[in-house]
């Protein structure tokens, strides 16, 4: 799986410097499974996806859905195992990222996102 560099244009912060992206039937399927946690400045980036589980999971994750012009159209903080969220037909692809990054970064519906190549 290849890397990306995920910016919060909007707020001028990095989101995370080593972002997995799955974006094959594959890697969409086995996800976060099988991990006990995400590292510091890591996440997955699931492209196509307009929703996500957490079921098999053993850690909490934000969730951050994005739409076609990577702008953040939905939040799920705190997402627990063992939870199906809600398909946002707006979201086109989303994050996962460690618990309490949301907050932390003050990520807000609107911020403009962007991925650089690593």
């Amino acid at each position: 799986m290849h890397r990306v560099t995920v910016v919060n244009t909007t707020r001028g912060n990095t989101i995370g410097d080593s972002i997995e992206v799955a974006d094959t039937s594959l890697t969409r399927f086995v996800g976060l499974l099988g991990r006990r946690k995400i590292s510091a400045g890591g996440g997955l980036w699931i492209k196509p996806s307009s929703g996500v589980h957490t079921l098999g999971m053993l850690f909490t994750i934000d969730v951050v859905g994005l739409d076609k012009d990577r702008r953040v159209a939905h939040l799920w903080p705190q997402l627990v195992p063992f939870r199906i969220t809600a398909i946002k037909f707006k979201v086109q692809s989303v994050l996962e990222l460690p618990a309490g990054t949301i907050a932390a970064l003050q990520i807000q519906t609107g911020d403009a996102i962007e991925m650089r190549p690593n």
